[in-house]
């Protein structure tokens, strides 16, 4: 009877082949682990600092949410953030407040003329808002006395996402 051994030694004995078995190696996490691998890989080559951080870890549910905790993905996080949560439009892309994405001249004009001006989310000092409950109720409500409007596209697992990157870019060491 053929026998395939795992690669934590362990053997199980099968009836049509014999190989190696590699744990939690879908084709989707396979392919998950090597986007985040090159995006590291690319992110170092332009030179831009990184933080090293677990790929996973919990965020603050919203309200509607029933029970327990979200784990949010960085680089999910990464892509609402650059991307349909628009918050790279005031923030800066990935969270340079130096680094504005193209827009439309009319739009830019918009943005430049916000007061108070949107907060560096790379600088912990200047961040207002301490805890993510404070961060969801801004993201989903809107910031009163800022240009920060509500985001009531955002599903639950959006928020976990973008709260995880959000501990990324201003480099907490421990996400809530």
């Amino acid at each position: 009877m053929p026998v395939v051994v795992h690669t934590d030694g362990n053997r199980i004995k099968g009836r049509r082949r014999v190989g190696y078995c590699l744990p939690h190696l879908s084709f989707n996490n396979v392919l998950a682990r090597l986007t985040v691998s090159f995006s590291l890989l690319v992110v170092s080559s332009l030179g831009i600092e990184m933080v090293v951080l677990s790929d996973y870890a919990w965020a603050e549910p919203s309200a509607s949410q029933s029970s327990g905790k979200l784990k949010g993905n960085i680089m999910r996080g990464r892509e609402i953030f650059n991307g349909k949560g628009v918050c790279y439009y005031c923030h800066g892309v990935d969270g340079y407040i130096g680094r504005p994405p193209r827009l439309a001249a009319d739009t830019a004009a918009l943005i430049a003329k916000l007061n108070p001006p949107p907060t560096d989310l790379r600088n912990p000092e200047a961040l207002r808002l301490k805890t993510n409950t404070e961060r969801s109720r801004a993201i989903r409500e809107g910031h009163p006395g800022t240009g920060m409007f509500p985001d009531t596209t955002m599903t639950d697992q959006d928020l976990a996402d973008t709260l995880l990157y959000l501990a990324l870019i201003r480099k907490d060491p421990h996400p809530e």
